[in-house]
């Protein structure tokens, strides 16, 4: 297959024993990529996600997102925002970077790997402002008591399964909108268990 070329750069930084490696990634997606160079884009996310840490930064020129909804106008956003999930990368960036539109941004793959995120004046004549921020190494160490689900293990089919017996109509059968989503969470988060 004849791959398109994308404009990143992925180094990895190498962490003492113990401490593990970080994948970072600086990419910058033109407006008007195409769709197989998105989708190259795509296949190097989703390989550098499987890393311990990433962090992914750079102009990806997607202005018609919301993050706050993860929601977009546009199909090439919409795929961008399938990719973000698919490989569960978290957004961090939290206001306009350029003209009041959010096309810089910081995408994780653990919570507390980026901190101390700043927007600053612009650098030299570029109209975007600077992003600041840390890659948090010492969090890393901490022990959480919080469970974290590790996706990339679950039996999809047996949670298919699970889903697939419940009596969907009978149980939402003259429930609201509301309630509906109560009982489907009930039965997710059961499967889930």
């Amino acid at each position: 297959m004849d791959e398109e070329l994308t404009e990143s750069l992925w180094v990895r930084i190498k962490g003492r024993a113990g401490a593990g490696d970080i994948i970072v990634g600086v990419c910058y997606r033109p407006p008007d990529q195409g769709d197989r160079a998105d989708e190259t884009l795509y296949r190097q996310t989703g390989a550098a996600s499987r890393s311990q840490a990433l962090v992914l930064m750079g102009d990806f020129n997607h202005p018609d997102i919301c993050w706050r909804d993860s929601t977009a106008e546009h199909k090439q956003s919409r795929k961008f925002l399938e990719c973000v999930d698919d490989n569960f990368l978290l957004q961090v960036i939290k206001e306009p970077t350029r003209r009041g539109a959010m096309l810089d941004l910081i995408l994780t793959n653990k919570e507390d790997l980026v901190g101390d995120v700043t927007l600053k004046g612009s650098l030299g004549c570029s109209d975007h402002k600077m992003v600041e921020f840390r890659i948090l190494r010492a969090v890393r160490r901490a022990c959480s008591k919080l469970a974290i689900l590790d996706f990339r293990r679950a039996d999809f089919d047996l949670f298919r399964d699970l889903l697939g017996k419940i009596p969907w109509d009978k149980a939402l059968e003259g429930k609201g909108a509301q309630d509906s989503w109560l009982i489907f969470k009930h039965h997710l988060l059961q499967a889930q268990e």
